[in-house]
């Protein structure tokens, strides 16, 4: 049989089961917000401890703490940081719009560790909560979360990069149909192709570190309003020098604590450069699909790794799963950071009441493009085979290479050519010959394939 204890706070007795580490505060908000089961990540509860630490040191620096109570807390939050408390953090992520549940979840637990390490009886407002509130930690511990988990996204990018630009490199020779609309244009070497999306990724890549720079100044010091209330003057910075040191992130007091609390716009921003990548994954994804398309009534110029059957029914059916795959996990991300831009405008006053949200919701981005990144490159970009024969009788096919000839022939005696092509199935080399007063070797010369991809170039 379950066993409780009974604490008091300040709206009376609440019952807590025995074993766990949290208080009253985080029992009522497990009562009042069962939800969606979803905790805060444990990502995020791990950089909500780093900076409970710091804070601990920041105070104890300032004489406000004493020495002994600062390494029980101190002590308490290295062990929370370090994840070997993950499931003492069991509040909804949808809770009061501050996270006030979990910034007193984080210290209570503190406060619970503390007495079993030490023995020492903290409270959890008056010292473990000391000089801060919900309304400027919460926020500073997103964009620390944020902040120290966007350098392995930007690895991951690199490497899908990286992987795209060596697959290329091994097409170097290979030209194939190009197309817009979905329909034949002129030719273009698939390393070029490939240069496309390589270069989409490098673009998206460099806008999330840009935006991710612009975290660095954050709400830390404001208290409750912006004002600074109740703080001292220099915990803030004694705070964010103590973090760095031990996170290895630079963070800096922001210079309008008003703007810091009422707003995520920097977050925002963040999330919609996340986005921007989904949409170059989709992108690369459905090119990469309809150029595996078939095998016989398709495009059919590559083949993707085939890595599980594809069909309950249809015998020998093989589909292009990471791809699809890739393109529902991007999707997810576009809507995660619709419901960040969404909580953007939720800045009534002093604070924005929806930070919980965007702290998931970033975490959940940052997560998945991650993945998706790395997935991609490893078991569909790395494995794809191409399908020579196939794409030299399409290009042999395509009578939009006329379009060489329109330096000397003429946009319209062109089009003419081509249409009578088309008609006929014919060869564009005969049809041209017979419409024109162009030699056999001079349209052949016209009409190579590959200088096409290189104009300009002798």
């Amino acid at each position: 049989m379950k066993s409780y204890r009974t604490e008091q706070d300040a709206l009376g007795e609440v019952r807590i089961p025995q074993q766990a580490l949290y208080g009253p505060q985080t029992q009522r908000a497990l009562e009042n917000f069962p939800l969606s089961g979803t905790p805060m990540p444990c990502h995020f509860i791990h950089a909500l401890a780093q900076i409970k630490s710091s804070a601990a040191r920041a105070n104890q620096q300032l004489g406000l703490l004493a020495e002994e109570r600062c390494q029980a807390i101190v002590q308490a939050a290295e062990a929370i940081s370090a994840g070997r408390h993950d499931d003492q953090f069991p509040i909804d992520l949808f809770q009061t719009g501050s996270g006030t549940s979990t910034n007193m979840n984080m210290n209570e637990v503190i406060v619970h560790l503390a007495k079993q390490q030490s023995g020492l009886l903290l409270h959890p407002n008056d010292e473990v909560n000391l000089g801060q509130s919900s309304n400027d930690l919460i926020p500073t511990a997103i964009h620390l979360a944020t902040l120290q988990r966007n350098p392995s996204l930007l690895q991951a990018i690199s490497h899908l990069q990286e992987t795209i630009s060596a697959k290329g490199e091994e097409f170097a020779d290979l030209v194939k149909c190009g197309r817009t609309h979905l329909m034949d244009a002129v030719p273009i070497r698939l390393e070029q192709e490939f240069s496309g999306w390589s270069a989409q990724l490098e673009d998206a890549r460099e806008r999330i570190q840009h935006s991710a720079s612009e975290l660095s100044p954050v709400a830390l010091g404001g208290t409750a309003v912006g004002t600074g209330l109740n703080t001292h003057p220099r915990f803030a910075s004694l705070c964010l020098q103590q973090l760095a040191e031990l996170s290895g992130v630079m963070l800096t007091e922001a210079p309008n604590h008003f703007a810091a609390q009422a707003s995520v716009d920097r977050c925002a921003a963040y999330s919609a450069d996340l986005r921007g990548l989904a949409q170059v994954l989709i992108k690369l994804c459905n090119d990469l699909r309809l150029m595996n398309s078939g095998p016989v009534c398709g495009f059919n110029e590559i083949t993707l790794p085939a890595l599980q059957p594809g069909s309950s029914i249809m015998p020998g059916k093989v589909n292009p799963v990471i791809c699809e795959a890739i393109i529902m996990l991007s999707t997810q991300v576009i809507g995660l950071d619709t419901a960040v831009g969404l909580s953007a405008q939720s800045g009534q006053f002093q604070l924005n009441t929806m930070l919980p949200l965007v702290a998931y919701n970033l975490d959940q981005s940052q997560l998945l493009l991650h993945n998706a990144c790395r997935v991609l490159a490893d078991k569909a970009i790395a494995g794809i085979a191409v399908n020579r024969q196939q794409i030299a009788q399409s290009l042999s096919r395509n009578p939009v290479i006329a379009t060489a000839l329109v330096p000397r022939l003429g946009y319209d005696l062109c089009a003419r050519i081509i249409h009578r092509a088309m008609e006929q199935q014919r060869p564009i080399l005969a049809v041209a010959q017979e419409m024109s007063d162009l030699s056999e070797q001079e349209l052949r010369q016209l009409l190579d394939p590959e200088p096409l991809t290189r104009p300009g170039t002798e």
